[in-house]
């Protein structure tokens, strides 16, 4: 039986790092709340278009990457964005969370003001592997 080309090309070790940057901001939006306050109340909604645009963008930018394996150059640019997405998101977060009216009550920071934070640690992760893979092949060519 034949498989085609790209279902291999999840045993590339950026594939892997980008999916998971991915399931990262998946669980952002699905799971997590990212601010709440005392009473468990979440204070920033999951609504809110900017959040969720951010968060669609972000994934949608890991999944486009994803299906552009064979070129390199344009995962590494697609991860770039992915990054500063990823860092506006979370300055989103923090600029939410401390401009919160009603600071009498001590408001409780969700794991998911952090996983932005981890989506940008895998995607660097994953930038750094297609770096080597791409000198793998420019040093393969030099030899030929």
């Amino acid at each position: 039986m034949h498989l085609p080309n790209g279902i291999f090309m999840l045993q590339r070790v950026q594939t892997v790092y980008m999916i998971v940057a991915m399931l990262c901001i998946g669980a952002l939006y699905l799971w997590f709340p990212s601010v709440e306050d005392a009473a468990g109340i979440a204070v920033i909604e999951r609504s809110e278009p900017l959040v969720f645009g951010l968060i669609f963008a972000s994934i949608a930018l890991a999944v486009i990457s994803i299906l552009t394996y064979k070129k390199r150059q344009l995962q590494f640019v697609l991860n770039r964005l992915n990054i500063i997405l990823n860092f506006v998101l979370l300055g989103v977060f923090v600029y939410r969370s401390l401009t919160l009216s009603g600071e009498t009550l001590v408001s409780e920071k969700g794991i998911g003001v952090l996983l932005p934070i981890i989506s940008i640690v895998f995607l660097v992760l994953a930038n750094k592997a297609i770096k080597r893979d791409e000198d793998l092949v420019k040093s393969v060519d030099r030899l030929r």
